[in-house]
């Protein structure tokens, strides 16, 4: 495995890439060599500055984005239009909405469990899951505005969704299909930009398997808003690369690392639907695309973007599922402050590590 052979010079890879919420992890236990000299010359302040931060510790830069998918609200024009509804310009407005469109017989699913969509509304109203000071991480969902995110998200499910609070995210990219919930029509959902493909009119294709079609005419996409209006912080997903500190091949793993970022392989990324991690390759990505209006917007949320906290803890944070419990309780109707200091101490006991 990848964790068994980092610290052994004669079995690392020289290069090796991670998911983002894992990169913590890996640079927390020095698997990473230090880039920050080579920063700027492998893109800067071009690349995804969410990532670069869940490669970093304090203003040290280990590891750099390889590329990116972000996440945004998916929706039945038909649907909408029944309703009377237009595509929400505030996160207030997404939760009226989809009341309405709840009212109206359809809704949104929103997974209880999904904290991967849900802790947007964290970040938008300025809150986060931790913070970073002297040296040490601390859980933050128990602050003000935090607080006031998962309250405003609360509503949001009790109001709005038409998934159950112990539902994942796991077929949420697939809920606004038809027929995906039995007698009832789902009008929004949240998913990552790759749903593109799961989302359509299904058709059978010739092995008889039920494939969907994108149809612009019934399906649309919009960046989930701000409180203020804008475009919401939503987590993105996507992975990091960098350098392994075990490599005797410092020199060499460098200038692959020049080349990954080079604007050629940056290109070749941008046009086979990876989205870049050098944002100025951002319009070579949109032309690309299948669907430029959709690639779009992907790069909008993308840039908009935050990661789960750069702390060498997290990944148990994830393993112990302890946001999956945290949002369940909170969509089964408990008080968010309480839940919250509990979810805290619970996380404060694993972040550090």
């Amino acid at each position: 495995s990848l964790t068994a052979a980092l610290p052994d010079p004669s079995s690392t890879p020289d290069v090796f890439e991670t998911g983002n919420t894992q990169t913590a992890t890996f640079t927390a236990v020095g698997a990473y060599s230090d880039l920050t000299a080579n920063y700027d010359e492998l893109g800067g302040d071009a690349l995804l500055q969410g990532f670069v931060e869940a490669g970093s510790v304090g203003d040290s830069v280990y590891s750099l984005p390889y590329y990116f998918g972000s996440r945004f609200a998916w929706y039945r024009k038909d649907l909408y239009e029944a309703a009377g509804v237009e595509v929400p310009a505030t996160l207030a407005d997404f939760t009226t909405v989809n009341a309405t469109l709840k009212e109206a017989g359809s809704g949104a699913y929103l997974p209880g469990q999904d904290w991967r969509d849900g802790i947007a509304w964290i970040f938008a109203n300025g809150g986060d899951l931790a913070t970073y000071d002297g040296g040490e991480w601390t859980a933050t969902l128990s602050s003000p505005e935090s607080i006031a995110g998962m309250e405003m998200w609360q509503e949001l499910f009790l109001t709005a969704s038409v998934a159950g609070a112990t539902d994942t995210d796991a077929t949420a990219y697939q809920a606004i299909n038809d027929d995906f919930l039995p007698n009832t029509a789902v009008a929004t959902t949240l998913a990552p930009n790759w749903a593109y493909w799961s989302l359509g009119d299904i058709s059978e294709n010739d092995a008889g398997e039920a494939v969907a079609t994108w149809n612009p005419d019934t399906f649309g996409a919009y960046a989930l808003p701000g409180v203020d209006g804008g475009v919401a912080p939503v987590f993105a997903g996507g992975s990091n690369i960098g350098i392994s500190a075990a490599s005797e091949k410092q020199e060499s793993a460098l200038e692959l690392m020049k080349i990954i970022f080079s604007d050629e392989y940056q290109t070749i990324l941008a046009e086979n639907g990876l989205g870049p991690a050098n944002t100025d390759f951002g319009s070579v990505y949109v032309d690309s695309a299948a669907d430029p209006e959709i690639a779009q917007i992907s790069l909008d949320t993308a840039a908009a973007a935050k990661l789960t906290p750069a702390a060498p803890g997290w990944t148990s944070v994830e393993e112990q599922q302890l946001l999956e419990q945290y949002f369940q309780a909170v969509a089964e109707g408990g008080d968010v402050a309480s839940l919250a200091a509990e979810y805290d101490d619970k996380i404060n006991a694993v972040i550090n590590g």
